[in-house]
């Protein structure tokens, strides 16, 4: 069973997801916040999976709340645009993804499941545009720790995880089985601590390891 937590100021928007999330036989909402203060501390009691996480809230908004997020749940940032200005900060922040609020019912309830998978809510045209958006506004490369514990060929994956290629792409252009690749991004994730695939997206950049414009 799926466990989310709904973090939105609209009683209305939480109804609606409430009502599609609870029907579904393997998800239950076990709390609503209305801001994102309430969001962590409901986090830290009721320990969800999934944070469904309005990013534009009163008082506390859901750019911080990413941040102060106890470990453990992955959390989607729900937006209204779907290039908020926010959102690369949220990814940085600890995000596994993002969605437009007014994304069908179907599409909700995989990316539920995707994130909780473990998997990172990014589509790889999504992950290009976001990049070229708000990448050029990063400052000077910093220190990431794990890089140096890279191989060369986890270097080059996770070059190309960057730019937002599929383990299906990064095999075809590195001559490798799919396999070989998700092993390789698993590898980086794991050395480089990052909880999902954006994490290794935001490192990427951030690191100098790829530069904004190769996408």
């Amino acid at each position: 069973m799926i466990k989310l937590l709904l973090a939105d100021d609209q009683a209305l928007v939480r109804a609606g997801f409430k009502a599609l999330l609870d029907a579904q036989p393997d998800m239950t909402v076990v709390a609503e916040a209305t801001d994102g203060a309430e969001a962590v501390r409901l986090a830290g009691e009721h320990q969800p999976d999934v944070v469904l996480m309005d990013i534009r809230m009163p008082g506390t908004d859901g750019l911080t709340a990413t941040r102060q997020m106890p470990p453990g749940p992955h959390i989607i940032i729900l937006t209204t645009f779907e290039l908020d200005e926010y959102v690369f900060e949220a990814l940085r922040g600890g995000a596994s993804g993002f969605l437009v609020k007014d994304t069908e019912p179907a599409e909700l309830i995989q990316a539920v499941r995707v994130v909780a998978a473990g998997e990172a809510l990014l589509s790889p045209s999504v992950t290009r545009r976001l990049i070229a958006e708000y990448a050029t506004r990063a400052k000077a490369p910093i220190a990431v720790d794990g890089l140096d514990q890279l191989t060369e060929r986890e270097r080059e994956v996770l070059a190309l995880v960057g730019t937002g290629m599929t383990n299906d792409e990064i095999a075809a252009k590195l001559f490798m089985s799919p396999a070989t690749a998700k092993t390789h991004v698993s590898r980086a994730m794991m050395k480089l601590h990052a909880r999902d695939r954006a994490q290794l997206v935001v490192i990427a950049y951030e690191s100098g390891l790829v530069k904004p414009g190769w996408a």
